[in-house]
């Protein structure tokens, strides 16, 4: 089983919303709150769910709140014609220039970027799901948050679609060898996002993996799927992303409000 970081007592009077777009009954819902929970080193009832596919997104969906998070996805894209989809890509262009803390990670990712005016495109021949090795942008490796993943490290993915151009004032900050675009800063907001998964270690993907074993196995074929499952690795470097956020970007931003 993952270990849990450990509970850091100086974050937790701090609060999130987890912004999440998965079918009631879906359990990936309850473990992704646990994940998040777990990552950034705080209690599971320092996050709020905020169910993306059943509530109304306003400004009372982050009241009380230090930062919002944006989890993934397992049977929906930012390219569907569905009124939620677009409901939720249009409430992340707006809350991207509130000025609250934002970490998206994976589904997420890929609504900043459209909701802010960049594209995503479904590209299942560069599907990437398990443990993947990634590498900093000369703007990753100056930037104070990502810099310290090292020019290179692994980190968990499980994506079809990706983002094929970023939005004016959005850097990119990471790759990997299929996809070009793996993690966001927006310009002059506390904007971060990623292609990949901070908040699940590799223990958690494989079983994520599990879950969608025949899905997958239509995807890339059985084989390929075993070996896929097989090849899971640690992401230690990747899966500290959401404490230094929280370290770096909410705490002394909650502080300042005090």
């Amino acid at each position: 089983m993952p270990t849990p970081q450990p509970l850091h007592p100086d974050r937790a009077h701090l609060r999130f919303a987890l912004l999440q777009v998965r079918n009631a009954g879906d359990p990936a819902k309850a473990d992704e709150h646990k994940a998040f929970a777990d990552r950034l080193g705080v209690r599971e009832d320092q996050l709020r769910s905020v169910d993306a596919l059943s509530e109304v997104l306003d400004e009372g969906s982050t009241d009380g709140v230090d930062a919002l998070l944006v989890g993934g996805s397992g049977q929906y894209s930012v390219l569907d014609d569905d009124p939620r989809i677009h409901a939720f890509v249009d409430y992340l262009a707006r809350v991207s220039h509130s000025g609250l803390p934002v970490f998206a990670s994976c589904f997420g990712f890929q609504g900043l970027v459209l909701g802010l005016g960049g594209e995503v495109v479904s590209d299942e021949d560069n599907a990437e799901v398990g443990t993947y090795d990634l590498w900093l942008t000369p703007d990753g490796a100056a930037d104070p948050l990502f810099s310290p993943l090292g020019a290179a490290f692994t980190a968990q993915l499980g994506h079809k679609d990706q983002a094929r151009r970023m939005p004016a004032g959005m850097r990119n900050l990471a790759s990997s060898t299929r996809t070009a675009m793996q993690a966001l800063r927006l310009d002059g907001w506390p904007v971060y996002g990623t292609q990949f998964h901070p908040e699940l270690t590799w223990q958690e993907n494989r079983g994520r993996f599990l879950r969608y074993m025949a899905e997958y196995g239509k995807l890339f074929g059985d084989e390929a799927a075993q070996r896929q499952l097989d090849s899971h690795r640690p992401s230690d470097a990747a899966n500290a992303l959401l404490g230094a956020f929280v370290d770096q970007i909410v705490a002394p931003r909650a502080a300042g409000r005090a």
